[in-house]
């Protein structure tokens, strides 16, 4: 780029002074300085612009790295359950099928396991144990009432039932 110094500005300023004159010098300079202005401006955003590619660009390798380095995570991960599974397969089915060790004893795992049975909770047993004298004086609903039956049983005696 072209080098100023304050020499250079100086012989410049002199030769505006005497070719434009005093009178318009103030406004060519206003001019001139806003005329620099929006080429820095324009500059600056041409560089910001670049910057912003530059930086996409180098974004979109790392998310292809990334995602490369995740596939092959997977993939290791994956194939590591997979011989694990195989190898647990081969260990449970393999070798002591009959369910006794190389000494000939009875392992563990030679004993059925004994199978779920629901424990076959009643509910109605549960409910009817408690006698009913017991229910009405603590208080417990033995019957479900609508709302409009709830009114009428604690109603004032002396209240009108119609309007």
């Amino acid at each position: 780029m072209i080098d100023f110094g304050f020499d250079k500005i100086a012989l410049i300023g002199a030769v505006a002074l005497v070719v434009i004159g005093p009178e318009k010098l103030p406004r060519v300079a206003r001019t001139v300085g806003a005329l620099f202005g929006k080429a820095q401006r324009y500059v600056a955003d041409v560089k910001a612009e670049v910057n912003r590619s530059i930086e996409l660009e180098e974004l979109k390798k790392m998310k292809t790295q990334f995602e490369d380095a995740a596939r092959n995570v997977e993939e290791s991960v994956r194939s590591e359950v997979q011989s694990a599974s195989a190898a647990f397969d081969n260990t449970w089915n393999g070798g002591n099928s009959i369910g006794h060790d190389a000494g000939g004893s009875p392992d563990a795992l030679s004993t059925p396991l004994p199978s779920y049975r629901h424990p076959k909770k009643n509910w109605r047993l549960k409910r009817g144990a408690t006698p009913q004298w017991y229910k009405q004086r603590a208080g417990i609903r033995t019957k479900a009432l609508s709302g409009a039956a709830r009114v009428a049983r604690f109603r004032p005696p002396g209240a009108r039932v119609g309007r």
